[in-house]
């Protein structure tokens, strides 16, 4: 399994991977997954990929042999493609040609086939963008609306995306929230694991701000995670625990003391109906 994720933002763009993978729980390795593509002062562009490893590693090999223009003779790849569009159209033809290579057609109900990826950098001349590649080669784009996209395994670290990614947060302050992420991922599910690789580029800088790798054993890392858990821990003993059973307490209370039918006592304390705020007579049903 894996997990990517990559942040659209004001001032740039962030991207992370994990590097797992597993064909069952004792055959477990690590792969590079998060691709940096680029010329400095030209352009810059990340690709992390999810899903059938050997069919990932087929698309990004496809890449940098190139694909051939049918109209031009052209060989094109990520390094000469005029636009991020074009660029992404060419990862989506890429995804198509292995699937006819292997003697299939894509389609999204086929397993053996299942591979998406994440891509987003700038080119000169076209703004930064982000891209969701899926496994037909179609894709979707990141918007301000929600400057985030994931793939892979999502479900775990996406609450903490939804409460604390916006457009305008600063580069590395959204960095850490993608590790507050993909920490909260690995947590509960071991088919996403260590290394993490890491790339920062900033709008208008047409290279890498930071393309690192952080080791399980990296400090800032470990202390994040223990930060963490830490913070959470307290933010539930902070918060009182449900009072539900002292409310419906207090209300019943008058009923059993009194000898009161409790469904007529708690009505009481109800609200009335819509038919008894009309005047009308209300039905009770057996």
């Amino acid at each position: 399994m894996t997990y990517c994720c990559g942040m659209l933002l004001r001032d740039g763009l962030v991207m992370l991977a994990d590097t797992r993978t597993n064909a069952g729980l004792d055959n477990v390795s690590v792969f590079r997954k998060l691709r940096v593509f680029g010329k400095p002062g030209e352009r810059v562009m990340g690709l992390a990929s999810s899903g059938n490893l050997s069919v990932s590693q087929s698309v990004v090999s496809t890449l940098n042999e190139g694909i051939k223009n049918p109209e031009t003779g052209e060989m094109e790849n990520l390094l000469n493609a005029p636009t991020m569009f074009q660029a992404a159209q060419l990862i989506g033809r890429a995804i198509r040609q292995v699937h006819i290579s292997e003697g299939r057609a894509p389609e999204a109900a086929d397993p053996g086939f299942n591979v998406s990826f994440l891509f987003g950098g700038e080119i000169a001349g076209d703004r930064l963008r982000l891209f969701m590649i899926y496994p037909e080669g179609n894709s979707i784009e990141c918007t301000v609306d929600t400057p985030y996209l994931q793939i892979g395994e999502h479900k775990y670290g996406k609450p903490v995306l939804d409460r604390a990614i916006t457009y305008s947060i600063d580069l590395y302050t959204a960095l850490k929230i993608g590790l507050i992420s993909v920490d909260s991922t690995m947590r509960s599910n071991l088919g996403v694991g260590m290394p993490l690789d890491v790339l920062v580029v900033r709008r208008g800088a047409f290279d890498a701000d930071l393309d690192y790798r952080i080791g399980p054993s990296e400090p800032y890392f470990r202390d994040l995670r223990e930060s963490w858990s830490r913070a959470l821990r307290a933010a539930q003993a902070a918060i009182p625990v449900p009072t539900y059973k002292t409310l419906l307490g207090r209300k019943l209370a008058p009923a059993i003391l009194t000898d009161i039918d409790p469904e007529e006592a708690f009505a009481e304390a109800a609200p009335p109906s819509p038919q008894q705020a009309a005047g009308m007579p209300s039905v009770k049903s057996n």
